[in-house]
C-alpha cells in the first residue's frame, strides 16, 4: 500500500471533495477528507500528509468573490503551517474554487517568495457561468510535478470566475519567462496547433477559452513545481465514460490515445502527484 497520504479539504460549501478523494485513491494514495475547521483548530496535523488538496465548489457561497473568504481564513490561521508543509516537500493542488483560493492566499504563483497576491481569477468574459468540456494543452517546459509528460487533454470546466489576470504586465512576463504556466486552453479547429506559438494562441477564442484568461492560461504552478492550480476539473474525468463522446472516441485511433479503455485521462494528473510525493 502506498505511504502517500492526501488531505482533502472539505466544508463551508466545498462540494467536489468526494470526487477529489476518489481521484487520489484511484491514483494509489490514502485520501482523508478533513473539514477546514479541523485544520484551522489543529494545523500541526498537516504533518502527517504528503499532499494537500483544495477541491472545487462554492466555499462560503463565493461571497466577496470566489475563494476569497476561504483564502482569508486559511491565510490567517494556516499560513505558517502551509509554508512549513511546502518547505518540507509537500505537494498542493487546487481545482477551480481551490485554485481561486490559492491565488488569493498568495501561494500561486508566488513569484516574489513573499506569498503576496500576484494574479487573480475574475468573472468570465461571457458574463455567465460556463459549464462545458474544453481542450487544454500542457506546457513541456513547466516545472510542475503534477503535469509531467502530459499532452493535450479534454477536461470539463464549471465556473463563473475563471478569467486569469495578473497584477501587472511585468508579472505576466515573469510568469511566462519562468515557464510557470502549466496548461492553456486549446482550439479544436483543425490546424490550430500549427505555426508559431503566437499563431497557436491567436487561434484560440470563445468558447474554446471559456473565460478569456490572459494568454489562455488554464493553470499555473509555483517555482518549486509542487504547488499547482487549475480551473478545469481533472477529478471529473476518472473513467472513460465521463467523457461526453467516450463511445465515439473509442472507435478511432486518436480516441484510443486520448481516452483509455480503463480510466479517464484526468487521473494521470493525480498519478503524477502521488508519484512525486511518494516518500
Amino acid at each position: 500500500m502506498s505511504r502517500v497520504r492526501a488531505c482533502i479539504v472539505t466544508g463551508f460549501g466545498i462540494n467536489a471533495d468526494e470526487e477529489l478523494a476518489l481521484a487520489f485513491e484511484m491514483a494509489g494514495a490514502r485520501a482523508q477528507r478533513t473539514h477546514a475547521r479541523d485544520l484551522v483548530d489543529n494545523p500541526e496535523q498537516l504533518g502527517i500528509y504528503q499532499i494537500l488538496a483544495f477541491p472545487g465548489g462554492f466555499s462560503f457561497g463565493d461571497h466577496l468573490g470566489s475563494g476569497k473568504v476561504f483564502a482569508m481564513l486559511f491565510r490567517r490561521s494556516l499560513g505558517s503551517a502551509l509554508e512549513t508543509f511546502i518547505a518540507r516537500g509537500g505537494l498542493v493542488i487546487g481545482v477551480c474554487n481551490g485554485f481561486q483560493a490559492l491565488v488569493k492566499m498568495g501561494f500561486l504563483p508566488d513569484l516574489s517568495g513573499r506569498h503576496a497576491q500576484e494574479v487573480s481569477l475574475i468573472h468570465n468574459d461571457s458574463g455567465r457561468f460556463e459549464d462545458r468540456w474544453v481542450m487544454v494543452g500542457f506546457e513541456e517546459k513547466c516545472p510542475c510535478l503534477w503535469t509531467r509528460g502530459l499532452t493535450d487533454m479534454d477536461l470539463p470546466v464549471r465556473h463563473g470566475e475563471g478569467k486569469l489576470v495578473t497584477v501587472s504586465p511585468q508579472t505576466l512576463l515573469e510568469l511566462e519567462s519562468r515557464n510557470l504556466v502549466a496548461l492553456r486552453y486549446r482550439a479544436r479547429t483543425r490546424g490550430s496547433t500549427m505555426g508559431t506559438p503566437a499563431d497557436v494562441l491567436a487561434a484560440v477564442g470563445y468558447p474554446d477559452d471559456p473565460n478569456g484568461s490572459v494568454n489562455h492560461i488554464a493553470g499555473i504552478c509555483d517555482p518549486t513545481g509542487r504547488v499547482f492550480g487549475l480551473m478545469p476539473h481533472p477529478e471529473a474525468f476518472l473513467y472513460p465514460e465521463n467523457h461526453p463522446n467516450w463511445s465515439a472516441l473509442r472507435l478511432t485511433a486518436d480516441g484510443l490515445s486520448s481516452v483509455s479503455r480503463h480510466e479517464g485521462r484526468g487521473l494521470h494528473i493525480f498519478r503524477n502527484g502521488v508519484r512525486a510525493a511518494n516518500p
